[in-house]
């Protein structure tokens, strides 16, 4: 790691002990933070990405999750493997509401096409090598250019240990770059879920909401080849071994209690400029919250008397209300706040530091006048192509990224564009073996027909001449034209056949000018105009990087200079966040205390028999009877289903493991509050909780209700 950065970072007091996102090499920095707060271990033990607990640590590629036994059991959030539960589902087999329990490894089931394991084996400082001498020289397109071919040449040499995949992060807005490398396990097997009346109980009208009772868990198994290494789903293959795996709690949380969730963050933004927060929450926010709410209401309409397109959408339908109640939130917090206001006087302070002296001024005040300048553009730009964008149907979109495939296929892969190269081509063919199960054509139509309404109706200038002409598209077109046009699209297309996808991944480009799908032929068409248009975003986005980096370092030292601490922004990458299990003396509207544990009694409250609090009957039953086993908290007089904590957490942490300060599991890591999930921009310590799934909840459901014998039995449940 780059020591001068680090001490520049770490240089600091701390004022809010639960914040930050924490790379694993950082924790003996902030050591009598984490021992202050209750933390057992030694914090320079959990630094080795090979050792525990970090090993045990797994990405899903978009969730976090852990292996909890030595024969590659994974477990991870419920919402997190909802779409090889949707995959694997029939109308006559609804996984998703019946769940599901493989009596043996035998009869577990293959997770959705694409699903992987990754399984960090090596964290690198790169910067010195993706910024070199002569990249540092470059701006603009050219420095993108330098920058991308530096990073392939990294990842290239990284991936020729057979079975890994690799890629460079940047953190602290580009000024730094790491290598990671992960075992990427891609035969991954569905072992249990429980009945969506438990794992999505509550669904959208308590989704980011408290009190909570949600026993949002599942478990996969991870498989490798008979000799160890990564290999596709085949029958002989073998559970993988971990070298380490998480061991349960031998005692149940308490309110007070040290915890901290080890996982795959997404993204924060809480070193973002004012006019980024000013476009974010003004403008973009509000378009994607009222976009998302049309794509839901076509999508409830179109499904509503065809279950298999239902369960076909399940996961996107989903994945949907999810965001749109976030983004939501976070624009109900923005408006009640003072946020814009307290960044741009932050702003203005770290503008006035680098204009106190004369080297602050040499080093940084060219590039904080320039990034503003660069911004502007950008959102510019993201407005004027936002309809365009939109009313791009999704099988022009397919044929667009298979027909670049085969044109950088035609160049040596070392040349090809990052994304289209010989280690991508697994996940295209995954990505066109899943549309058997999340594409319906009376769906797309529809939202098709939405979109391009839409799109037809603004001025001429505001359209893209190039789409129009390539998909016979003319201004002010009436409904029932726009229908026929949308109609002979999907009369004519191949790209609903699975083997014609299929065949397009392995298709030179002459075969794809020889093809004549209505979607593949605009394609073609527009490959000039995307080629142009994609140097036009590089060229604007090598100066960004250049000038980001300049204002990140800026305001580090700044910061520094403060007494604050500074964490990079996540960026999917491992991370720790620390804190404790506790309620809110304020907790919604009326001001009722949020306690910080919710319990079974919540669940029978709620059900109804019914919908998103459908709870299943045999759960009930145990409920009512009292049966709760080893598991009574005896503070509660019942069972814990979830609880809250002050956890540092955002998208990318479902299904984070959460330890206790022995480091056992107590948990899994699954949602937010809805008036802190602003967190993301603006930590806010006062209303930050996240919400878990309590250990002794997921193992009461699997005994008492599901009973999963041999998969508790396998994690160590006698």
């Amino acid at each position: 790691m780059k020591k001068s950065l680090l001490i520049l970072a770490l240089a600091s007091s701390f004022a809010m002990a639960d914040e930050g996102m924490w790379m694993p090499q950082q924790l003996p920095d902030i050591a009598s933070e984490l021992k202050a707060a209750g933390l057992q271990l030694d914090p320079a033990n959990l630094t080795q990405l090979t050792e525990f607990p970090m090993a045990a640590i797994v990405s899903l590629g978009g969730c976090s999750a852990s292996f909890v036994s030595p024969e590659g059991l994974v477990v991870t959030n419920h919402h997190c493997i909802y779409n090889s539960i949707a995959h694997n589902s029939t109308p006559q087999n609804d996984l998703l509401a019946n769940g599901f329990l493989a009596s043996n490894m035998n009869d577990e089931l293959p997770a959705a096409p694409g699903s992987r394991v990754y399984v960090t084996k090596a964290v690198d400082n790169v910067t010195g090598q993706v910024i070199d001498a002569a990249t540092a020289k470059l701006s603009g397109k050219k420095r993108i250019d330098a920058i991308e071919q530096n990073q392939k040449t990294l990842i290239a040499q990284c991936e020729q240990d057979e079975g890994h995949r690799c890629r460079v992060a940047a953190y602290y807005g580009s000024l730094e770059y790491y290598l990671i490398k992960q075992l990427e396990i891609k035969d991954v097997r569905l072992v249990h879920a429980p009945a969506e009346g438990v794992g999505k109980f509550g669904g959208d009208t308590d989704n980011w909401m408290w009190p909570r009772h949600t026993g949002d868990y599942g478990f996969l198994r991870a498989y490798v080849s008979p000799d160890g290494k990564s290999a596709d789903y085949h029958a002989d293959n073998v559970p993988y071994q971990p070298d380490h795996y998480l061991k349960l709690a031998s005692e149940g949380l308490q309110d007070g209690d040290f915890v901290m969730a080890l996982g795959y963050p997404g993204r924060t933004n809480r070193h973002r400029l004012p006019s980024e927060v000013s476009e974010t929450f003004e403008w973009s926010y509000p378009n994607t919250v009222q976009q998302f709410k049309d794509t839901l209401a076509i999508i409830a309409r179109v499904t509503a008397t065809n279950k298999d397109a239902e369960l076909k959408y399940a996961s996107r339908v989903a994945g949907l209300n999810n965001y749109m109640k976030n983004r939501q939130g976070m624009l109900d917090s923005f408006a009640q706040s003072d946020f814009l206001q307290r960044k741009t006087a932050e702003h203005q302070a770290l503008t006035s530091w680098v204009n106190s002296s004369k080297d602050n001024k040499k080093a940084y005040a060219k590039d904080l006048g320039t990034i503003e300048k660069l911004l502007a553009e950008q959102h510019r730009q993201s407005r004027a192509e936002y309809a365009l964008n939109n009313a791009t149907p999704r099988l022009l979109n397919v044929a667009r990224s298979l027909y670049r495939l085969s044109q950088e296929g035609t160049k040596p892969d070392a040349e090809r564009k990052a994304g289209y190269q010989q280690r991508d081509i697994p996940r295209y063919k995954a990505f066109v073996a899943g549309m058997e199960r999340n594409f319906d054509v009376s769906v797309e139509k529809a939202l098709d027909l939405h979109n391009l309404t839409k799109y037809v109706a603004l001025p001429k200038k505001q359209r893209n001449a190039e789409f129009d002409s390539a998909l016979g598209i003319k201004g002010n077109m009436s409904q029932s034209e726009l229908t026929a046009l949308i109609d002979s699209w999907y009369a004519n297309t191949s790209l609903t056949d699975l083997s014609k996808r299929q065949a397009l991944v392995d298709a030179s480009p002459d075969q794809f000018t020889q093809n004549a799908d209505p979607f593949v032929m605009a394609a073609v068409a527009l490959y000039k105009s995307d080629l142009k248009q994609e140097a036009k975003d590089e060229e604007l986005a090598g100066k960004i990087q250049q000038a980001y980096a300049s204002y990140m370092r800026a305001k580090i030292a700044f910061m520094q200079d403060k007494g604050q601490a500074v964490y990079p922004d996540a960026n999917s990458t491992l991370r720790v966040t620390y804190g404790n299990v506790t309620g809110r003396a304020h907790g919604n509207e009326d001001g009722n205390a949020w306690a910080p544990f919710t319990t079974l009694r919540g669940i029978a409250a709620k059900a109804t028999g019914e919908g998103e609090f459908n709870a299943p009957a045999e759960q009930l039953a145990a409920i009512k009877a009292k049966n709760y086993g080893p598991y009574l908290a005896p503070e509660l007089n019942s069972v814990p289903v979830n609880y809250l904590a002050t956890l540092d957490i955002t998208g990318g942490n479902s299904g984070s493991a959460i330890l206790n300060a022995k480091g056992e599991f107590v948990g899994l890591a699954f949602d937010g509050t809805l008036d802190s999930i602003i967190s993301d921009w603006d930590y806010n310590p006062a209303n930050t909780r996240s919400i878990q799934v309590d250990l002794r909840f997921m193992l009461w459901q699997m005994q008492q209700v599901d009973n999963a014998k041999a998969l508790l039995q396998e994690i160590g449940v006698n």
